[in-house]
């Protein structure tokens, strides 16, 4: 083969390395300036940031007269539908700990504790199981895959909680409501899913299946109407 064609094939093959190393660069390194975007797609646009001055306009002024980017609430004005104050009904706090009792705006009836457990049906059950014992079907199929070498390739898996055990069973209902809200460990946060109502729901069937699991004699006197006991609501009743 001629020198020259050598020489060619050595610069080509030189100039093709120099695309991937600029890349493998700008990946693995920092930098004050933004990267290389070249199809914009509309991700950089003109806008005041938070605690900026205002936008300049062409004639040199500011876009608005006190030169500040950020607009001050409209005098008089007040938040409405989502402030949140209530720390007992929105984080489950009461007095800067846990709450040991529910908020005065939702009472525990039966009809409250049977949502409880539609929506502990729903959104608990396929992991912690139908009475909680962490055996739901979500876990079975997680420890199935993960006890098969042929599948498993290294992967691990966290049991979902067992709602039975005594730290679970000892804690407040305000920091069962906190865990269903902001989640825990490896358990997502349903804050998202689930309105506040039947959070608060929720927490009150989880007692009841704790209580239903470690009831006293006692518990099912005609005197204890209000503890929150119920019959389980066969499967095919639920929707």
């Amino acid at each position: 083969m001629p020198k020259w064609i050598i020489y060619i094939l050595l610069t080509m093959t030189v100039l093709a390395m120099i695309p991937p190393a600029v890349i493998a660069r700008a990946r693995s390194s920092k930098n004050s300036k933004p990267r290389i975007h070249f199809i914009q797609d509309m991700d950089n646009q003109a806008r005041i940031r938070a605690q900026h001055p205002s936008a300049i306009l062409d004639s040199g002024q500011p876009l608005f007269a006190d030169g500040r980017g950020m607009r001050r609430p409209v005098s008089g004005t007040v938040a409405q539908g989502e402030l949140n104050v209530d720390a007992h009904l929105h984080e489950g706090v009461l007095w800067g700990g846990w709450a040991t009792t529910y908020p005065p705006s939702l009472p525990v009836t039966e009809a409250f504790i049977r949502r409880g457990q539609e929506r502990f049906t729903i959104y608990c059950q396929p992991c912690h199981g139908a009475v909680g014992y962490g055996d739901g079907i979500v876990n079975q199929r997680a420890m199935e895959l993960v006890n098969n070498p042929l599948i498993a390739n290294g992967t691990t898996w966290v049991n979902p909680k067992n709602i039975h055990e005594p730290e679970i069973r000892d804690q407040p209902v305000g920091q069962i409501y906190n865990t269903i809200t902001n989640g825990v460990r490896t358990m997502a946060a349903y804050a998202a899913q689930i309105p506040v109502e039947d959070r608060w729901a929720i927490v009150a069937y989880v007692k009841a299946l704790q209580r239903s699991q470690y009831a006293r004699p006692s518990d099912i006197s005609a005197n204890r109407a209000d503890l929150p006991l119920i019959d389980l609501i066969p499967p095919e009743e639920t929707e």
